[in-house]
């Protein structure tokens, strides 16, 4: 029984840890996409800075800005889209953990009535030695 407990906490524990890595993962991801669009904004300023057409509307304005303007875009939509992932997946963290602790209770609460099966098994030994000593008198 001992054994199926602790294989379920290093499971239950494992389920954590590899939730974690996924939580970290995608928060990684959305600070890569958010750097890069800082970056494509940095580059599109500079070039409207270069061409000094800052109108996106112009007929002369930077091909160049117009797709660094396009590219930011997807990024910042991508994360966008990977906060609501980190949602989810922050979720399942909450709920991965909430089963490692349940779990961790039950084995404490087995191991609690184990020692107390034990305490008891003792004490009737004990209270057994003592009636032999009581009838040997």
């Amino acid at each position: 029984m001992k054994s199926r407990s602790e294989s379920l906490i290093r499971f239950k524990k494992f389920q954590v840890d590899e939730k974690r890595r996924q939580v970290a993962q995608i928060e990684m991801m959305i600070a890569d996409f958010e750097r890069m669009a800082a970056e494509l904004d940095q580059q599109i300023e500079i070039e409207q800075q270069k061409t000094g057409i800052s109108d996106v509307a112009h007929f002369a304005y930077s091909t160049f800005a117009r797709a660094a303007m396009s590219r930011r875009d997807n990024l910042l939509a991508s994360a966008h889209d990977m906060k609501d992932k980190l949602e989810a997946a922050q979720d399942e963290l909450a709920e991965a953990v909430e089963d490692l602790k349940k779990v961790e209770l039950l084995d404490q609460r087995e191991h609690g009535r184990e020692a107390a099966a034990e305490a008891k098994a003792e004490q009737a030994e004990y209270d057994e030695i003592g009636r032999m000593r009581q009838m040997r008198s």
